[in-house]
């Protein structure tokens, strides 16, 4: 995740090998502008007032399920933070993920081996093609903010990657929810942080 981490911000990634990203399935994802500029706006007591470029955004964002009606998405909670945006992803079944798949994921987020189910469904890994999954979405957003950007002259990039994670249970997704509500109130940028003249 965009997080602190020995006073270095760094993005990491959760994604599972062998785990199949089109699959059904609620995502937790953040995505940080790079070297963590304020682009999106400012927290004013504890509520964020999202600037032009926080705007576009967020509306493109609830474009998401209007924009992929093929893949059943649906949008759950999301926050736009100065630097970053946190959001909860559903992805539902759909004509690019089937019923045989899910046990395979299910061994591989577990730790067991999918080698012989893999080979015998032509399984496709997060190496294989990358659409119509939780990448291609997240590459989506980040181009059109980033065509947005260029157009009205922005000085604007996105960090290269983002962090998922895979919610599992109803209390992690009620957890999750609820640090995205709360994530304003708790904004603390330390002062070494660079923001957008």
């Amino acid at each position: 995740m965009c997080a602190l981490f020995r006073n270095r911000y760094r993005i990491g990634s959760k994604r599972y090998r062998g785990y199949d990203y089109s699959r059904p399935g609620k995502y937790f994802i953040t995505i940080c502008t790079k070297n963590k500029i304020s682009h999106f706006g400012n927290e004013v007591n504890g509520k964020m007032i999202l600037s032009d470029l926080g705007n576009y955004l967020q509306n493109e964002w609830l474009k998401t399920p209007d924009i992929r009606p093929d893949m059943n998405i649906t949008l759950d909670e999301f926050v736009i933070m100065p630097d970053h945006f946190h959001a909860i992803i559903i992805i539902g079944k759909n004509r690019y993920n089937t019923i045989n798949n899910l046990d395979n994921d299910r061994t591989a987020m577990h730790g067991g081996s999918t080698a012989n189910s893999i080979q015998k469904n032509q399984y496709k890994n997060e190496f294989g093609p990358q659409s119509n999954n939780l990448a291609s979405i997240i590459r989506g957003i980040k181009s059109i903010v980033s065509t947005y950007a260029k157009k009205t002259k922005q000085d604007f990039q996105w960090q290269s990657r983002f962090h998922d994670h895979i919610i599992r249970t109803n209390l992690e997704l009620n957890r999750i929810r609820n640090y995205i509500i709360k994530n304003p109130q708790k904004w603390n940028r330390p002062r070494n942080m660079r923001m957008k003249s």
